[in-house]
């Protein structure tokens, strides 16, 4: 970090600043400048708080030189993570995750038939809410518990990992009794002592990027997980918002900038990237294409009939399609859909 002095900055002034940095325990290095000085902080490791100098007299401007976070970052670890899950499968290396199924638990019928569809088609895992966030508090809110055992039912029947929504801390506990991959949704993303909770859990996390959050945002939330003793966090890119509202933003940059700055995988969801059926097959190819490690894709067995996403949800034919196209983008990458 580089502290900018103002042209007009006293000699005071700058032994503030030094004072603060070496009360930090760091050592402070005066840089002197034709037209104005700078101190440079030595020895930080990206979580210095800048704010702390910004209302300092005489400072100008405070210059972030290493990145705020530090555990998720390449530099800390240049080797990708690979996150290993129940049965053998993992997220980041040479296989590609394939997680799919509804937005929400609504019967046991709905839940059991797309799970063996999605199961038929190749999928590993399954997604499905039993804690449903919604905008508005007269939406469908999930089966909460009983959800959950739907879901552990399922998994017995047919094999597949669960992934699935924690809300709040509270509900964190009754969810990582059930899955083997806990969600952080976007509305969550900075929600740091949910975050935390996570991070002590003992499960992998999925961690989904806000609807307005820039990648620093995004890495700063994973490094919360990690801070706690959880290395096992994936990243999950589901659209951000865009200037125009008939359309969300499925950043599918972010899928390589976020290789080049962090270790951690990164999964996409072109369901909630896109909000459109119609969009989520070229999407969906498109982010394995990429360098995607996994997808998550919305499929319900009556998409029109289904009490949450049902304009986003593939029908189980439409999905069963795709998964044939993914395996031969994968294989073009030398990447595989197990």
């Amino acid at each position: 970090m580089l502290i900018i002095l103002r042209s007009d900055a006293s000699a005071a002034d700058r032994g503030r600043v030094v004072s603060l940095i070496e009360s930090l325990g760091f050592r402070a290095q005066p840089i002197e400048g034709g037209q104005r000085a700078a101190v440079a902080i030595v020895g930080n490791d990206g979580r210095v708080d800048g704010a702390r100098f910004s209302a300092l007299p005489g400072v100008e401007e405070v210059l972030h030189i290493s990145r705020p976070y530090r555990m998720v970052a390449r530099e800390w670890r240049p080797e990708p993570t690979v996150v290993q899950l129940p049965g053998g499968l993992s997220v980041g290396g040479a296989d590609l995750l394939v997680v799919a199924g509804p937005c929400s638990v609504e019967n046991e019928a709905q839940i059991f038939a797309t799970a063996r569809a999605v199961k038929a088609a190749g999928a590993q895992a399954l997604r499905a809410g039993a804690f449903k966030p919604r905008t508005s508090p007269y939406a469908f809110q999930g089966l909460g518990a009983a959800g959950l055992s739907l879901l552990a039912e399922v998994r017995k029947e047919t094999g597949l990992l669960i992934v699935t929504e924690a809300m709040d801390e509270e509900g964190l506990e009754q969810v990582a009794e059930v899955a083997d991959v806990v969600q952080i949704g976007a509305r969550n993303m900075q929600n740091y002592a949910l975050l935390k909770r996570a991070g002590r859990a003992g499960k992998p996390v999925l961690l989904k990027r806000g609807p307005s959050a820039g990648l620093t945002d995004w890495l700063l939330s994973a490094e919360y997980v990690l801070s706690e003793g959880n290395p096992n966090v994936i990243l999950c890119e589901r659209g951000i918002r865009g200037l125009d509202s008939s359309t969300k933003l499925f950043d599918l940059n972010a899928i390589p900038a976020v290789k080049s700055l962090s270790h951690l995988p990164i999964m996409a969801d072109p369901s909630h990237g896109t909000g459109k059926r119609a969009m989520v097959p070229s999407m969906a190819r498109a982010a394995v294409a990429a360098g995607a490690d996994g997808l998550l894709i919305e499929v319900h067995v009556h998409p029109d009939e289904a009490l949450s996403d049902g304009a986003q949800s593939l029908y189980p034919e439409q999905f069963a399609l795709l998964m044939g196209e993914l395996k031969g983008i994968a294989r073009a990458i030398g990447r595989r859909i197990p």
